[in-house]
């Protein structure tokens, strides 16, 4: 299974120029388990078994959306999302730095 990894940066405008303050947001994104109620039709409750979502295809392609252990879409599949956030924040010298609160 491919991991996506999508890296963000907010930089504030507020703070002054002598200050350096950006952000990154490292958001990891995983599709698990099926959750596709494949009895839905007859008012029952069954799933298939499928522990992860596995690409049928290439990225970008409309593979990429089918998972080759059960054939649902990549929509069925649970998703779980990691976010992993560091400041990273420099004053410009003298006694306090503006960018104290976010350290």
């Amino acid at each position: 299974m491919k991991k996506r990894q999508v890296v963000l940066r907010r930089s504030d405008d507020n703070i002054s120029r002598n200050c350096t303050n950006s952000s990154f947001a490292v958001r990891t994104v995983r599709y698990m388990e099926c959750q596709r109620n494949h009895a839905a039709n007859v008012g029952g409750y069954a799933v298939d078994g499928c522990r992860e979502f596995m690409p049928c295809g290439e990225e970008g392609t409309s593979g990429a959306l089918t998972c080759a252990a059960c054939g649902c879409h990549r929509n069925f599949h649970r998703r779980e999302v990691e976010v992993e956030a560091d400041v990273a924040c420099a004053g410009g010298g003298g006694g306090s730095s503006p960018c104290s609160d976010y350290t």
